[in-house]
């Protein structure tokens, strides 16, 4: 077999008149009478190939059986290409390789699909025959840009004197966070192993271990209804550190990725990131991961309306509750525009949507606008001083937390559709000091936000239960969540009062947590951590649509692998093994 010397996207001005040899797919093959030209691809890129029959008859007559995705190795020279046949679009367009030498390694049938990246393929079939669709040059782009940003993570945490340090995939089930995969023990039937939704309590033990810093690029499970960002198996970036705060953490993870972004993309990102408490980020913009590339605060408007005769805005007043705006600046959108928005806002849940907004001629036009008062725009320049014409309000009334979570839906549907978005933006902040508790109305219970191992501020025991804040934050990157983190507990008696707000009383503690109250007696360091989405952050820097495009052999929406044919059925006699009987439905 030919040995290859060179990688084909590796040709440059220094091989002309050099003997190389090259393997790699037929991407394409042109007839141009006499002469055969065949594009050769491999991971590095193209080469265009040159068969002259007057070279080698039988090499030529061999690249007259050639298809797209047989498998070849080739010897041959480098030659430039003549002026006019220089092709500007590959970085290796200036050169050709006249070829003295052919093998062909394997054959292929016609592939279910183009690998043309500009081609439209159904993603069904796309995961079916992923070691295809894994060939085309944005997947290979995306899988490559992966290995750097890992590469790139585990040299920055090395320098910080980090161990990366593998935890356990079967581990223990605990009663907070998402759903999990549970796995049977053959060994010890009628108990279960579960897949880890992180390696949470792992790394604090780790403190507890004396580790100091511990990192790992952690395959993590969770047995959760898919989206775009969300996989049932993911990876993320898992860091601890002993003998640290919150500022601490969070400037070495603004460190690290301007470093990622510098050496991966040679984007310079600005530090420090801007930073928003949760309260601030959900006041101002309904949410707790703010895209913050555009200037749409919610303005909260209340008192505008407190002599209104509306009645359906007296009746959210009555009842405490609140009324927010969005201002759009000038954009004069006519009443079926701003109807169509009524509808969009139905559709995020909204009851309704009230607009008001300001023509050409300085006149109010709104389907309330006979109950608004002659002085409305003064009224309204109170509380937003650059309200004049061409403005438009967008205005929901309710209780706070369901009022600003649609307006916050609607801040970005809005600017999203009249492309107020900057594209190639890259915008980083951080949001801290989250609720450390929320009610579950239906469980009629309380439960943490994060997790049960999260430290609250100081003063906690004197606040009432849904007023005490966490020492909490999540990094966000245009809106999207790429990774949160906490202060841990580190001390038992604090972790059983915690413990004991969600409902768990000393029996239950030490059945769940025993081994970690233990430890927390033993030396328990101070200690926090985060973890990193690597999906997500791969897909932000490739503006990729969905994670899938960035993990080699994912699920579909449906948590199913096509290639694989996964999940399956597995024989009762495998199942008696581990003392399973499966109960049919009727």
């Amino acid at each position: 077999m030919i040995q290859r010397t060179m990688e084909c996207g590796l040709i440059d001005e220094s091989c002309v008149g050099t003997s190389v040899s090259l393997t790699g797919w037929v991407n394409r093959r042109r007839d141009h009478g006499g002469l055969i030209f065949i594009d050769i691809r491999d991971r590095s890129g193209l080469m265009q190939l040159v068969f002259d029959p007057h070279i080698n008859f039988q090499a030529h007559r061999l690249a007259e059986t050639l298809r797209s995705e047989y498998v070849i190795a080739i010897v041959g020279t480098i030659i430039n290409r003549s002026e006019n046949t220089i092709n500007l679009a590959m970085n290796t367009g200036r050169w050709e390789l006249l070829v003295e030498q052919i093998e062909i390694l394997n054959s292929s049938k016609t592939p279910p699909f183009s690998l043309d990246d500009s081609a439209v393929i159904d993603e069904e079939v796309r995961l079916t025959y992923r070691y295809l669709d894994l060939r085309r040059s944005v997947m290979q782009a995306n899988i490559a840009m992966r290995h750097s940003v890992i590469f790139g993570i585990r040299k920055f945490l090395h320098e910080k004197k980090f161990y990366e340090i593998e935890t356990p995939i079967l581990t223990k089930n605990t009663p907070e966070g998402a759903r999990e995969f549970l796995v049977p023990s053959r060994l010890q039937k009628g108990s279960f192993y579960v897949l880890p939704q992180s390696p949470q309590l792992y790394k604090q033990l780790l403190m507890a271990s004396g580790m100091e810093r511990y990192f790992q690029i952690a395959r993590c499970f969770r047995d959760e209804d898919l989206r775009a960002d969300r996989q049932p198996e993911f990876t993320q970036l898992d860091i601890e550190m002993s003998f640290c705060n919150e500022l601490i953490i969070q400037d070495m993870i603004e460190e690290l990725l301007v470093t990622l972004f510098q050496e991966t993309l040679g984007i310079e990102i600005k530090k420090p990131f801007f930073r928003l408490s949760y309260d601030q980020a959900f006041a101002q913009y309904g949410s707790d991961k703010p895209d913050l590339r555009f200037e749409i605060p919610i303005i909260e408007i209340t008192d505008l309306f407190k002599n209104t005769d509306l009645q359906f805005l007296k009746i959210v007043l009555q009842s405490q509750g609140k009324i927010g705006a969005l201002h759009l600046k000038n954009p004069l959108l006519n009443h079926s525009e701003l109807n169509r928005w009524v509808t969009k806002a139905q559709e995020l849940g909204a009851k309704g949507l009230l607009w008001i907004t300001v023509n050409s001629d300085g006149v109010i036009e709104s389907p309330v606008h006979k109950f608004l008062p002659q002085d409305f725009i003064a009224q309204v320049q109170r509380f937003i001083p650059d309200f004049s014409i061409g403005s438009s309000l967008f205005i929901i009334a309710g209780q706070y937390q369901d009022a600003w979570s649609l307006l916050g839906q609607l801040r970005l549907a809005l600017a999203k559709q009249l492309g107020l978005i900057p594209s190639n933006l890259f915008n980083f902040s951080w949001i801290t000091d989250f609720p450390l508790l929320e009610y579950d109305e239906k469980e009629k219970r309380w439960n943490s936000v994060h997790h049960p191992f999260t430290a609250p501020h100081d003063g906690y025991e004197n606040q009432e239960l849904g007023s005490i804040k966490a020492r909490a934050y999540d990094v966000i990157l245009n809106g999207v969540e790429l990774g949160g983190g906490s202060i841990r507990i580190f001390n038992r008696i604090q972790q059983e009062k915690i413990f004991s707000m969600l409902g768990l009383d000393q029996k239950k503690m030490e059945e769940k947590f025993g081994f970690l109250l233990q430890a927390q007696e033993y030396g328990f360091p101070p200690h926090g951590g985060i973890a990193l989405g690597i999906d997500r952050l791969i897909m932000m820097m490739t503006n990729s649509s969905s994670i899938r495009e960035v993990i080699a052999f994912p699920k579909t929406q449906r948590g199913i692998d096509l290639m694989m044919n996964a999940p399956t059925q597995v024989d009762a006699a495998v199942l008696h093994e581990y003392g399973i009987q499966l109960e049919l439905k009727k």
